[in-house]
């Protein structure tokens, strides 16, 4: 859920459990002729972290610092990574990042916390995991790398008996930030968390300010995700390093809108 920034990049990138192959969900599917795996070795994430750079770096302009052509941080080595791959070429077209429960309690923390204080969804973190750095490669953009993605993630939850997703959705700031400031006005109540469910950014974007009182429509990824039944957590944070407005959301299976379940769990 998030094209998230980087914290403190390093060019070595051990092995970790995450990459161990009895981790992630098994064996490798076919959707619609892209084939949805996981990374099984540090070789495989590089694939991913290319491509991230790819989007973030160089369609994005995020400033990256690190290993020349990679976007990497410390989270990477403790997260699972989902990878959709052309069958034709086996290129990787698609990621996410997964940072399952066991491994942000060895880490020590979500990567959500560095942009806002989430201590009201405490309670949820045995079950819950995050997700992150998503992205597409630009010539994927029709919908079905998406799809397998959400499909892959499903069947990841589901064998691993997670029920609660979490992450930052971002939105690029080039207008200056407007289009996202109206957006969280847009946002109508049922589209948002519970307060019980809210989170609060360290760094604010100042809506009050950039607002122009526009009705705005969600880009597209956020819409996807408001209409399986995810929530936004309140008010975006402002990530310096990507230049995004970031919509903390949270995603909770037993919360799926039926209407689109399909589409999201595929042939579970």
């Amino acid at each position: 859920m998030r094209n998230s920034s980087i914290l403190h990049p390093s060019s070595a990138l051990p092995e970790s459990p995450a990459l161990r192959p009895t981790h992630a969900a098994e064996p490798a599917a076919e959707a619609n002729r892209l084939l949805i795996t996981w990374a099984r070795n540090a070789s495989e994430l590089r694939e991913a972290q290319r491509l991230r750079y790819q989007i973030f770096g160089e369609e994005m302009g995020a400033r990256l610092s690190g290993p020349a052509g990679i976007d990497v941080d410390p989270f990477d080595e403790w997260c699972d990574h989902l990878l959709i791959r052309d069958p034709d070429t086996l290129n990787v077209v698609g990621t996410y990042r997964i940072l399952p429960p066991h491994q942000a309690n060895r880490f020590g923390r979500l990567y959500s916390e560095s942009e806002f204080d989430i201590s009201r969804l405490t309670h949820l973190r045995a079950k819950m995991v995050e997700v992150g750095r998503s992205c597409v490669h630009p010539d994927y953009r029709n919908g079905q790398v998406i799809l397998s993605l959400w499909s892959g993630l499903a069947v990841y939850m589901q064998q691993h008996g997670y029920e609660t997703m979490l992450g930052c959705a971002s939105v690029a700031m080039m207008d200056g930030g407007h289009y996202a400031a109206d957006l969280y006005r847009s946002l109508r109540a049922a589209e948002l968390a519970a307060p019980e469910y809210r989170a609060f950014p360290h760094t604010p974007l100042p809506v009050d300010e950039l607002q122009t009182g526009a009705v705005v429509a969600p880009p597209p990824l956020i819409k996807g995700y408001l209409r399986i039944g995810a929530k936004i957590c309140g008010a975006p944070a402002w990530d310096p390093d990507f230049n995004t407005a970031d919509f903390l959301t949270l995603f909770r299976l037993s919360e799926i809108n039926k209407r689109y379940a399909r589409h999201f769990l595929g042939n579970i």
